[in-house]
């Protein structure tokens, strides 16, 4: 079979919850966000995923993603990858759509990308490395990372360009499953939060 790959964003953070772009920042986890992360490592230990005993698991370094991996029960499985780090949003980090509205009428990141940040073609190509790491494997993939970055990897796991990105939409706490359909890529399942389902 060939290889999948599974997406865990991190857990919600006080910034996550306002709308601030966060990308280096290394903000933590609220309660929330980690109760979020032991519901979603629940899942993953229960049938029929059995707590993935086969699979490699990789971690953006910043602490969000990190101690959202830890709580869901893969710490000591998980190999940190500086590639997962969020989108470098530069100029625009801390700030809220609204925000960066008022000064750039019309702005879209995902078709203007931001000033003293990450360009379009660096997460492009940052994309462009996991994607080909999942695929090399011979198993599946499990990472924990975060919002942006993971849906770049969504469209570029397609054979989409970034901007396509801006159409999957991605919660804190989410599943998602990259995998194959007729030997074509495919989505499986996209921000799927069942697990909260009994916060």
């Amino acid at each position: 079979m060939a290889p999948r790959i599974l997406l865990a964003r991190h857990g919600q953070t006080e910034w996550s919850l306002s709308g601030r772009h966060t990308g280096r920042t290394d903000v933590p986890l609220l309660e929330e966000g980690r109760r979020g992360a032991k519901l979603l490592g629940e899942r993953l230990h229960r049938a029929p995923l059995d707590g993935l005993p086969d699979v490699e698991i990789r971690t953006s370094p910043l602490s969000r993603a990190r101690e959202t991996c830890e709580l869901a029960g893969f710490g000591d499985r998980a190999q940190p990858w500086d590639t997962l780090m969020e989108w470098d949003y530069g100029a625009y980090e801390g700030m809220t759509p609204a925000q960066i509205q008022a000064v750039r009428p019309g702005w879209l990141i995902w078709r203007d990308g931001v000033p003293e940040g990450e360009t379009l073609a660096d997460v492009t190509a940052r994309a462009d490395e996991v994607v080909a790491w999942a695929r090399e494997r011979d198993r599946d993939v499990l990472v924990f990372a975060h919002g942006h970055i993971l849906r770049s990897i969504g469209a570029r796991w397609l054979g989409l360009p970034l901007d396509f990105a801006a159409r999957i939409r991605l919660n804190p706490t989410s599943l998602s499953v990259l995998g194959w359909a007729y030997g074509e890529p495919a989505i499986e399942s996209w921000n799927d939060l069942g697990h909260l389902a009994g916060e």
